[in-house]
């Protein structure tokens, strides 16, 4: 496999053992004692010892954080500061998922801020409020293909106080050096690698869909979904193939490099049950997608049909590109209902639909949405109507 340097959302050191660089990583961007942070499954692999190992054979002694939890909270990140602080670090590897990814990024943001990190959430222009000198430089090394953390400038936090997962944004949050290594990725469990190469193909897909005018986004959009189409299935049934891994950590990357245009209902209503009942978010980005699709039937569907067009599916209709999703979904073993991973008893629909409504990607969704269309959408995603 040959290797890559991009220059395009940030510096990307791409291809096949390219965690080998991870010291010059560290060194080109001055960074003398990384904080390493990670969720404590990562922290027991061969992939972080061996990287730890790089990085010590090259004279840099990483710290490791690694109490990072699947939706990570406002916790995670004021302990992973404290680790940076206590160990005088002075730039953070972000490692791992999507999970890993955020809070290190979180962690080397707060590291110099002074105000509470829900003051820095993504609304209005609260990034301004901080200390943008005082943010560490990030080197971010993603193990799965789904988030595209790597190329996002912002985290998702969850704030257990409020039960609310929070978008903290700041331009200084995107990595100033991407590693995309499919080696990393190999191990990846088959229902994992299909869960967060759905969440890929929502980012994309609703980037792509998004009301705002943005030709650049919709074209990486579009590549990114071909490339899942093409490569996904293959990812999950055999995932020692580097070129399917490495293809799907492209794809990731793209996903969130496109959404800067803007998401949707389908993360909309994920937030809230990732928040409230620890569904993955990959996962519920994957069921409730087609529910979202038909509602917004009526405004995307000319989008949608392009999208076949690229996509070169037999039945190029919007009913087709459903009937595409529907089975894409069932090879991968994905739920069709939201009804088979939670209880209707453990669904609080009231307080669901409010959240969701009041999501930050709700802005993003082609159509303009209130509480009872949230409700309605959350209702069909239970009982499986999708028209």
């Amino acid at each position: 496999m040959q290797k890559y340097n991009w220059n395009y959302p940030t510096t990307m050191w791409v291809g096949e053992n390219r965690i080998n660089d991870i010291t010059l990583a560290c060194k080109n961007l001055n960074i003398n004692k990384p904080l390493l942070v990670t969720d404590n499954g990562l922290a027991q692999s061969d992939i972080v010892k061996n990287t730890l190992s790089i990085l010590k054979e090259g004279g840099i002694f990483a710290a490791l954080y690694s109490n990072v939890v699947g939706n990570p909270t406002g916790t995670n990140v004021n302990e992973g500061v404290d680790s940076y602080k206590k160990n005088n670090c002075d730039g953070v590897i972000a490692f791992g998922g999507g999970s890993g990814l955020d809070v290190g990024k979180a962690v080397a943001f707060m590291s110099g801020q002074i105000l509470p990190i829900w003051d820095f959430e993504d609304v209005g222009d609260n990034w301004t409020k901080a200390n943008s000198d005082k943010i560490a430089p990030i080197i971010a090394v993603p193990t799965t293909a789904g988030t595209g953390s790597e190329t996002g400038r912002a985290s998702v936090i969850l704030n257990k106080e409020t039960g609310v997962k929070n978008i903290i944004f700041h331009p200084k949050f995107l990595p100033s050096i991407v590693i995309l290594d499919p080696v990393l990725t190999v191990g990846l469990p088959s229902k994992m690698t299909a869960a967060t190469g759905m969440d890929a193909l929502a980012h994309n897909l609703e980037a792509y869909c998004a009301p705002s005018y943005h030709p650049m986004a919709d074209g990486i959009a579009l590549e990114g979904m071909r490339l899942i189409n093409k490569w996904l299935l293959e990812a999950v049934k055999n995932g020692s193939n580097l070129e399917a891994r490495m293809n799907m950590l492209t794809a990731a990357s793209m996903g969130s490099t496109a959404f800067q245009k803007g998401l949707g209902a389908i993360h909309s209503l994920s937030h809230p049950v990732n928040a409230l009942n620890n569904i993955h978010h990959g996962l519920s980005n994957a069921i409730f997608m087609p529910y979202v699709l038909t509602f917004n039937k009526d405004v995307i569907e000319e989008r949608i049909i392009k999208v076949c067009d690229y996509l070169e599916l037999k039945d190029r209709t919007f009913n087709g590109f459903i009937d595409w999703v529907l089975k894409f979904r069932k090879d991968l073993d994905i739920p069709h209902k939201l009804s088979d991973v939670i209880k209707e008893n453990d669904l609080d629909l009231e307080r669901l639909s409010k959240m969701a409504l009041e999501d930050p990607s709700t802005g993003g969704n082609p159509k303009v949405l209130s509480v009872d269309d949230m409700r309605i959408m959350y209702q069909h995603s239970m009982s499986g109507k999708l028209f």
